[in-house]
């Protein structure tokens, strides 16, 4: 028994087959959307508010204030409700409908702006004037080390070991990097691999940083390789993961399976475990099932 912080984590992780020949590559999806806010952003909100909270940073009298693509953003607008903290989150005005109003169903207040490297400067000018708390995923080392604390150990636990790729979408680059510092702890052999959008491509989840904005807590040695992803490779892939996966999920974890499916023709034998970040609802308002 317990509330619904309880049952963040633990998520299923299911074998993926029918998209290349190779029986001795397996390729598992790790299914983050049955976290209870819908996205493997639950962990990381999770573990920023309370650690902050534990080290006497925010009270129940602080405002709290984030920029987000969505997932973060609802994360926290659900974890910031059941600590009764007022929070403020800063979005790009083309996140999808449902987002929003996702946020503004847990209580928070929504700004939209042009893009996501402007609600990022808002965000940090709001919190410079002292009135707000900035939990800023793309520095904060509590992102990441809710990974290395659930994601990587649960990784690890259900492939028995046996993981030889982790495959992940770099957007805060959190889960890869916690995953990484987790994984490679137990086995410096497993190949870390990144996806990032080729440079004209737009896929909601993953982002190719210009360099001031590159997120702080991202440390490229901790990144094996990094696949450029097509925006049509990871709208195709989406599709299929749904339709012939059964796995219901956003552009991001498309463009991942993208990457997983060509690391899976190329080796000859492995275990690759890719994540799935979110849930597919989240995108019915977009154009990516049409």
């Amino acid at each position: 028994m317990g509330n619904i912080i309880d049952t963040i984590g633990n998520t299923p992780l299911v074998e993926i087959t029918g998209f290349h020949d190779n029986p001795r590559v397996q390729i598992f999806a790790k299914l983050e959307g049955n976290n209870p806010g819908g996205s493997v952003k639950d962990r990381a909100a999770l573990n920023m508010i309370r650690s902050a909270m534990e080290r006497g940073e925010i009270t129940k009298e602080t405002k709290l204030i984030e920029a987000t693509s969505g997932n973060t953003g609802i994360a926290l607008a659900m974890i910031a409700s059941m600590f009764g903290l007022q929070i403020e989150l800063v979005m790009p005005s083309t996140s999808t409908r449902e987002r929003t109003l996702t946020m503004e169903a847990f209580g928070a207040k929504v700004t939209l702006l042009d893009n996501m490297e402007v609600s990022r400067d808002y965000a940090e000018e709001k919190a410079a004037t002292g009135d707000y708390y900035i939990l800023n995923q793309f520095a904060n080392p509590d992102n990441y080390k809710a990974h290395i604390k659930t994601t990587g150990p649960e990784i690890w636990r259900d492939t028995e070991g046996k993981i030889t790729h982790f495959v992940s979408a770099m957007g805060t680059t959190g889960t890869i990097m916690g995953c990484s510092m987790y994984l490679k702890e137990q086995n410096p052999e497993i190949q870390i691999v990144g996806c990032q959008p080729t440079p004209d491509s737009s896929i909601p989840g993953i982002r190719r940083w210009p360099e001031e904005y590159l997120p702080k807590i991202f440390d490229p040695a901790r990144v094996d390789r990094v696949i450029d992803i097509d925006q049509a490779d990871a709208t195709s892939r989406t599709r299929e993961l749904a339709r012939k996966a059964g796995v219901f999920a956003g552009m991001s974890s498309g463009g991942a399976f993208h990457a997983a499916v060509q690391v899976a023709n190329e080796i000859e034998e492995g275990c690759i475990v890719f994540i799935v970040c979110d849930r597919g609802d989240r995108y019915l308002s977009s154009d990516l099932f049409g």
